[in-house]
């Protein structure tokens, strides 16, 4: 039942970088990327696992998009459960006047309809199979965050999406908040100086536990849920199980299907923070925490904590407890000047700039400093807005969250629950995108150049040359190196001398 990304290669032989087309359908041609000529034609848009938020975000949002004259057709809807086919079909119907097709597997449905993309709102364990097959079938895909169950997978993604010109937008909807462009902007002109950390979290509690809110219904059963389907069994996905309802509805709880707090909800935070400094993948990644309150027959931990290290020499740590929520720490980006501070949440009107005190920065012109920003009223609303804009144009560098983004949130929190479960430390090689265990190379590197006196590095697009970034040598520091022979170092004052 192990899904970690270290011993599940074998998804690679199916669906990965090394055999990307056996994943496409059988005899599914390939259809062209919406463009110029035909941006005029309403975009036919079919439906893959819309139950909670499949159903809640992507339908509604989806639905009162088309209310609101963007042109989009609603016209298929694939589900293993049938309340979920028979509700899509007849909220669509209900509230935009046409007929759905409904279908048990949604390869049938790719096959069969002329669709130009699919939104995808399935457990997570479905996410990689189900956009690669749609991307080599020529759709453009919206899925729902986490992108994929692990890193390999998010990997295989990335490379269909670039084969295939595909428009793809990962369901991160707070990264369309103009917030993270605008502090990028702030970040690479060098208001903080040296970008050293960021933290950010994600607290909840529950008198329940965590996703056990999802309720149990006498209607799920194997009559009405295609379980084998469900689970994946014939693809690899997962082994066989006997059907349980908490399983199917709360999947979030359990390993196979999901990674609990990692990936349901660090992944949000993470994403925005990779948006707002440019960084993607990271060197070294840990994981830390445990299941501490939650004995309610669940696999995933209720307290975590990931601490990933970047290549540009930032740190990045994701924190939270899921029985814990007054009390949480703030998001906030960390420079040798100053840092930005955020707040909690996600509902931003502004962010504050707290410097540091002149006598560090020497620049008594840095004072605290209220930044408005734009402010979203739906940001899901928006981010699907945005995906379809950029299906409309062709344009995939319109989508606020495209596949590359999603990929290296991904690298970041999937490899902090292996950490956790494995016990192990791992380091990401952003050349070769492979993964290992950590070792003292990753201290090493950084001792090495502190001995060299090199500057240091800086994230992705800096503009601001040395500005808060090298320290002062003080005078006394000539004093400083190894004696040899009982003999001061060379560079030592000579006390006698003029």
């Amino acid at each position: 039942m192990d899904q970690s990304p270290i011993n599940r290669r074998d998804f690679l032989k199916t669906s990965g970088t090394t055999a990307v087309a056996a994943s496409a359908i059988t005899g599914l041609a390939s259809a062209p990327a919406l463009g110029a000529a035909n941006s005029n034609e309403a975009i036919r848009i079919g439906f893959i696992g819309p139950g909670g938020r499949g159903f809640g975000a992507h339908v509604k949002n989806l639905v009162k998009l088309k209310k609101d004259g963007m042109n989009i057709e609603l016209v298929a809807v694939a589900d293993v459960y049938s309340e979920h086919r028979d509700r899509t079909a007849n909220y669509i119907k209900k509230q935009l006047g046409n007929d759905v097709t409904a279908y048990v597997d949604y390869r049938d449905m790719l096959e069969k309809e002329k669709l130009d993309a699919v939104s995808i709102g399935t457990p997570d364990h479905w996410h990689a199979k189900q956009t690669i097959d749609a991307m080599n079938g020529g759709l453009h895909v919206y899925c729902e965050k986490p992108m994929t169950k692990n890193v390999e997978e998010a990997l295989a993604v990335v490379e269909t999406w670039k084969k295939t010109g595909q428009i793809m937008q990962v369901g991160v909807q707070s990264t369309s908040l103009p917030v993270w462009d605008d502090v990028r902007a702030r970040l690479q002109d060098g208001q903080l100086g040296k970008v050293l950390q960021f933290q950010t979290e994600y607290y909840r509690n529950s008198a329940m536990g965590q996703w056990r809110y999802y309720a149990l219904k006498k209607e799920m059963n194997p009559k009405n849920i295609d379980w084998k389907l469900w689970l994946g069994v014939e693809e690899g996905l997962a082994e066989h199980q006997p059907f349980d309802r908490a399983v199917y509805a709360q999947w979030r709880r359990f390993w196979p299907f999901g990674s609990g707090m990692y990936t349901d909800l660090f992944v949000h935070r993470t994403t925005a923070m990779l948006k707002a400094t440019g960084l993607r993948y990271p060197g070294r990644v840990v994981g830390a925490g445990g299941l501490y309150l939650e004995y309610d027959g669940r696999d995933v931990p209720d307290v975590a904590t990931v601490a990933a290290d970047f290549n540009e020499g930032v740190q990045g740590l994701i924190n939270a407890t899921m029985c814990n929520q007054e009390t949480r720490i703030q998001q906030v980006i960390r420079g040798h000047n100053g840092s930005f501070v955020f707040g909690n949440g996600e509902g931003f009107d502004g962010y504050d700039f707290i410097p540091e005190r002149p006598q560090v920065t020497r620049d008594s012109s840095l004072k605290k400093q209220r930044i408005s920003v734009d402010q979203v009223k739906d940001t899901t609303y928006a981010h699907f807005k945005n995906w379809i804009e950029a299906m409309q144009t062709n344009d995939q560098s319109k989508c606020n969250n495209p596949p590359d983004l999603g990929a290296a949130a991904i690298a970041i929190v999937n490899l902090g629950s292996s950490s956790y479960r494995e016990g192990k430390v791992f380091h990401f090689d952003t050349d070769s995108l492979k993964v290992s265990n950590g070792d003292a190379s990753w201290a090493k590197k950084w001792e090495a150049m502190s001995k060299a006196r090199q500057k240091p590095k800086h994230i992705p697009g800096w503009k601001a040359g040395d500005k808060g970034s090298l320290l002062e040598e003080p005078a006394y520091m000539a004093l400083a190196g190894p004696w040899t022979d009982g003999k001061p170092p060379k560079n030592e004052p000579n006390p006698s001398a003029g």
